[in-house]
């Protein structure tokens, strides 16, 4: 699925996998993340057979005009689960509304496991 808006000059369509790979991205970049987990064993095949899983960890969900994510994270040992996840949230959700122009709707954060 995609996202879908139209204006004066026609129609933007923006997939998933590019949500995905946005919100990646940022979730890496942001502190006390160690890694993101693919949240499915397919993903994990694939990375295996190295191909580009680009939105490895991430769920991008569409409806309408309303996007819905859910990331899969390890956090590294020491720093406050809570306080990571909230700014994870945050990042995610500036980053993505600024790259599509569209309403996040949620951001869910599943912590898989802690790292040292």
């Amino acid at each position: 699925m995609s996202v879908n808006t139209n204006n004066a000059y026609g129609k933007i369509s923006i997939s998933d996998l590019a949500i995905a790979k946005v919100a990646s991205h940022t979730a890496l970049e942001s502190y006390g993340i160690v890694e993101l987990v693919a949240r499915r064993f397919t993903d994990s095949l694939s990375t295996l057979l190295k191909k580009d899983v680009g939105g490895r960890g991430i769920k991008v969900t569409t409806f309408g005009n309303r996007i819905y994510i859910d990331v899969y994270v390890i956090i590294k040992y020491g720093v406050s689960i809570n306080a990571v996840a909230e700014s994870l949230k945050e990042a995610i959700k500036f980053k993505v509304e600024s790259f599509t122009g569209m309403i996040v709707n949620t951001v869910n954060v599943n912590v898989i496991g802690v790292k040292l």
